[in-house]
């Protein structure tokens, strides 16, 4: 849809936001009929729901906090998210070990632990098993020895972030939701000192529309403030932001085995090592933030922090600059509390609030119960619209590509294809059920199996679908988001970068000015963030 044809109409709900809360939103909302326009003024998940640790976890670290209720509640979320969506959330190992001088006795993990399963109803993903120093070093031999004392194995949950946000977005549209992405809001709409819709700008065509709607809610994250000033100049600050940075390394520098939750020897800070096929990202800083949140980028100190902290637990890993292969950072919009509390002390709730003029505002809160906050909004947003609607079956309907917990029998698909097995299997793993559609694009097309980077499993079909069918439309949208190549190659993909614009050309009807100004936009990106350097 064009900002020409969104002009001027009228619609039940407007988010203002595409991040994980808005898409969840949006959805919701749609599957209970209300009609609902969703505006985002980058990419799906462009902000804080691309940046995370990936995880879709209880939050164990939450119970040293006392926050019971917040656990309960991610780990019930974690279960639902399993269902909808088994190619993008799944089930991983933990190993968290402990040495001389943690500030977490071995008694303390024990019985978090034991509550973590307690809370999970005994449905955990794997049951918790408390180790001594061998058993440790058994799962994890290049673990540092000297010190350890124990520690414990357990089960959570890692998840692909941008490609949960954008499967979020195509449900909601799928149930009858206008998503608009690359449109800025650049004022709101008032009737009578009401919030009533609002003035929109697209990023990138340079068209201008308005909206009008009963109910407009800000869903923007690290933007929450910045919007309620436009409906109240006066609007107190409902967010504190904190900067979370994590690096990606090659997986055989570390050589571990598993998921590693450890405590930072520099600060004690609660921090992953996590594996991502060859991959390992390392993560995650938790420092605070007052610039534009539009500038977040990874910091020297950031870099230096995470590997020191990994080279502490694998000594013989010598990580230096030169292993990092990507980096990423993100902004945790928080709910601003009094008190100096150190930012990772900062809780994780959520805040429901409506302004001077009638807009809403949801705020805080984590990607693990999205869903559940989503619900809430919505609740409200019926209130509202003074409608009685019935409670959407979110935790029921599976997202796009979610609608077989089995896939083996998509994986033995790639062989009579002539698909590698790497290749293969990384199209069953990001898109589900939804492989069969790249799967058909390559067998009318066979130069569409071919890989767009020599070190990368992504074929070009890929490129066709994001464009078609996940709402891509520039060349970041594809690299970034929704295939990765520029966090998981050493040159950022800038290899396939001409390709994807040729591919995507064809799709959007981009002349070769416009393939070389977005190929030109990509490099700029890329080498923006390396300025860490």
């Amino acid at each position: 849809m064009n900002i020409s044809d969104l002009d001027g109409s009228s619609t039940d709900l407007l988010v203002i936001g595409g991040g994980i809360t808005g898409a969840g939103i949006a959805r919701d909302a749609a599957m209970r009929g209300i009609t609902t326009v969703l505006v985002e003024q980058q990419d799906l998940a462009a902000g804080t729901s691309s940046r995370s640790s990936r995880l879709i976890h209880g939050g164990l670290r939450y119970l040293e906090q006392g926050n019971v209720r917040l656990v309960r509640e991610a780990l019930h979320e974690r279960a639902i998210l399993m269902h909808i969506a088994p190619h993008l959330v799944r089930a991983i190992p933990f190993v968290f070990p402990l040495h001389d001088g943690d500030r977490v006795p071995r008694w303390k993990l024990a019985a978090g632990l034991v509550a973590y399963e307690l809370l999970a109803g005994f449905r955990n993903v794997r049951h918790p098993r408390i180790l001594g120093k061998r058993g440790v070093l058994e799962l994890e031999p290049l673990l540092r020895e000297r010190g350890l004392t124990g520690g414990a194995m357990y089960g959570d949950a890692q998840c692909d972030d941008a490609r949960l946000v954008v499967a979020t977005a195509r449900s909601a549209v799928d149930h009858g939701a206008t998503v608009m992405t690359h449109t800025r809001v650049t004022a709101l709409l008032d009737e009578g000192g009401r919030i009533t819709g609002a003035a929109l700008a697209n990023q990138l065509s340079g068209a201008t529309g308005a909206v009008r709607a009963t109910v407009v809610l800000n869903a923007t994250g690290p933007w929450t403030d910045e919007l309620r000033r436009m409906e109240d100049p006066a609007a107190a600050p409902m967010l504190r932001l904190t900067r979370g940075t994590h690096v990606v390394v090659p997986r055989e520098r570390l050589g571990h085995r598993h998921a590693i939750t450890f405590l930072s020897p520099i600060d004690g800070r609660v921090m992953f090592i996590l594996p991502w096929n060859d991959l390992t990202y390392i993560g995650t800083t938790d420092a605070d933030f007052t610039a534009d949140p539009s500038s977040v980028a990874p910091t020297r100190e950031d870099v230096v922090y995470l590997l020191r902290s990994a080279n502490a637990l694998f000594p013989a890993a010598r990580l230096t600059d030169d292993d990092v292969r990507s980096t990423w950072a993100g902004l945790r919009p928080l709910l601003a509390q009094d008190g100096a509390r150190a930012p990772s002390a900062v809780s994780r709730e959520h805040a429901i609030v409506e302004g001077s003029r009638g807009m809403i505002t949801i705020a805080g809160g984590k990607l693990t119960t999205y869903r559940a906050m989503s619900a809430e909004a919505v609740d409200l947003v019926a209130r509202r619209l003074d409608r009685k609607v019935p409670r959407a079956a979110t935790d029921i309907i599976p997202l796009p590509g979610g609608n077989a917990a089995d896939l083996e029998p998509f994986r033995a698909r790639g062989a009579p294809l002539g698909l590698p097995t790497t290749v293969s299997d990384r199209l069953v793993d990001r898109y589900g059920t939804e492989c069969a559609g790249i799967h058909n694009l390559g067998m009318k097309n066979r130069q569409l199996f071919d890989r767009l980077h020599p070190a990368h499993p992504a074929v070009e079909a890929e490129v066709l679908h994001a464009v078609r069918r996940e709402m891509a439309l520039t060349v970041e949208d594809v690299m970034v988001r929704r295939l990765h190549l520029y966090y998981e190659t050493r040159d950022h993909g800038l290899r396939a970068a001409t390709r994807v614009a040729e591919l995507m050309a064809g799709e959007l009807g981009w002349d070769s000015d416009h393939q070389r100004a977005e190929v030109t936009r990509y490099r700029q990106f890329v080498a923006a963030s390396e300025k860490w350097r």
